[in-house]
């Protein structure tokens, strides 16, 4: 089986060699899959994609003419790619469906940390030997209600952190989990509930028409005054000007985000030396609140070899003429 690997980048190649060990012909390329890059796929058998990577209908349609019939996510979320299509060609889709809830948990720990210690503030005075301590008090995260939106794999394992803390849990979720109440003290409430009695808000839902812009003005009015949220799910959940106005008036404390609404074409690259477009995101960067990473909370030792796992996998056993249990289909929404 001949595969393109869309969106490589330097630091995973190393890890899809190895668990690959010559069974498939790999090539790479740094370009991601969009209408401008879909005719790379011709020649191949299958391709695989990174989550900025756009797999919209039309381009389902192109890669399908190309006689692609095998496409590997190497990530969990598939929100980028037209399901519906894909089935409708018998175009097979596979994603890596829990390649370390470790790895994001503890990278929304680490915003949450570091946002309410001031540490980067912190940071930045001790690099210019200011070591003076006015406005660096944050709180105990002893005793404080962390809001968990998503109480799945990333979500439960949120849930055993905050609870080492000693934080009173409440989730919210389409469907409860049993042993996370019963191990942890959490406690399923309705949206709103959770909204006005929460300290925290952690976002782990994955992105679906229900949840698009599910944290807007409406939500935010219930909220406490000076909460902190965290999102380390997928940007679109946030509605970004309803967020920044939040900010703006005091009534969200502080955010930390590893997902922007609108990080295609931005994340996963380096704009270093291009003017900057992006008005919110300008915004957002300069607000001395807003602790923000690149879409790398899942950069773990751990998860990237699970990743590049998983994705040799799925393909070997395309390869082989058998199916996957990662395979999604249109109704796996």
């Amino acid at each position: 089986m001949k595969v393109l690997v869309y969106s490589s980048k330097s630091f995973e190649i190393p890890y899809l060699k190895e668990a690959n060990k010559e069974k498939l012909q790999l090539t790479f390329i740094k370009e991601a899959l969009s209408l401008k890059t879909v005719t790379l796929a011709k020649g191949y058998d299958a391709i695989s994609i990174f989550a900025a990577d756009e797999a919209d209908s039309l381009i389902i349609k192109k890669l399908d003419s190309l006689g692609i019939k095998h496409i590997t996510l190497r990530s969990a979320g598939y929100d980028n790619v037209d399901l519906k299509t894909a089935s409708n060609l018998n175009i097979k889709v596979a994603n890596v469906p829990a390649y370390s809830p470790y790895a994001i948990a503890e990278h929304a720990t680490a915003l949450l940390l570091a946002l309410d210690r001031k540490l980067i503030e912190s940071n930045k005075r001790i690099s210019n030997f200011n070591f003076a301590q006015e406005n660096l008090i944050g709180f105990d995260l002893n005793n404080k209600t962390i809001g968990i939106i998503g109480t799945g794999k990333i979500g439960s394992v949120m849930c055993r952190i905050m609870h080492g803390f000693g934080c009173k849990l409440l989730g919210y979720d389409i469907k409860e989990n049993k042993e996370l109440a019963d191990s942890y003290q959490l406690q399923y409430v309705t949206l709103n509930t959770l909204c006005k009695k929460a300290d925290v808000i952690s976002l782990h839902t994955p992105l679906t028409t229900e949840t698009y812009h599910l944290i807007n003005n409406d939500l935010i009015s219930k909220m406490k005054e000076g909460v902190i949220i965290i999102n380390t799910a997928r940007g679109a959940i946030i509605n970004t000007e309803h967020i920044i106005a939040g900010l703006e008036n005091g009534k969200i404390g502080a955010l930390g985000i590893d997902v922007y609404e609108k990080e295609k074409g931005i994340f996963f690259n380096n704009n270093s030396k291009k003017a900057q477009k992006d008005n919110l995101l300008v915004k957002l960067i300069a607000m001395p609140n807003v602790l923000i990473t690149g879409h790398h909370a899942f950069l773990t030792y751990e998860a990237i070899t699970n990743i590049a796992n998983t994705t040799i996998y799925n393909l070997s056993r395309w390869n082989n003429g058998r199916t996957t249990e990662n395979e999604l289909s249109y109704n796996t929404f």
